[in-house]
């Protein structure tokens, strides 16, 4: 039998939002589909420049940080592009690896929520990959 791959949590496409947009319309699209993590892209190119968290984004408006008509560049967390490694997670990336990334990152000194799944160039976002979605894929899988 084959390892389990990101394939088979058959994770939801990812939903981007512009740095441009105001943050009352990411925050529709997420409701509307329960996501809690939205990608960020470039309006010119596309390119992934980073992420909002939605329960970090209702922190922050419900602490006044920002409001519903800023824009979502004010509220959303920028992907470092130099002098940062990033794992590349596909769809053909094993679950463990996968799990590995939640629990320690790329270096193994943090931890993180989620991950952007992309082609093996990195030049499409295909979708999001909770932590969440890998427990509920243990969970209904037969040991």
């Amino acid at each position: 039998m084959a390892k389990a791959t990101v394939e088979d949590l058959d994770p939801p496409p990812a939903l981007s939002t512009k740095p441009t947009e105001p943050i009352s319309h990411a925050l529709m699209n997420a409701f509307e589909r329960d996501y809690t993590h939205l990608t960020v892209v470039s309006e010119d190119t596309r390119a992934l420049l980073g992420y909002l968290n939605i329960p970090r984004l209702k922190e922050m408006l419900k602490n006044g940080t920002v409001r519903e008509t800023d824009y979502v560049e004010q509220a959303m967390q920028k992907f470092q592009r130099s002098g940062k490694i990033y794992k590349v997670i596909t769809m053909d990336t094993p679950l463990e690896e996968l799990e590995a990334f939640f629990v320690g990152g790329v270096t193994g000194s943090s931890s993180n929520d989620f991950a952007v799944v992309t082609d093996g160039n990195r030049r499409f976002v295909l979708g999001v990959a909770t932590k969440a979605d890998l427990e509920e894929f243990v969970k209904r899988r037969p040991a």
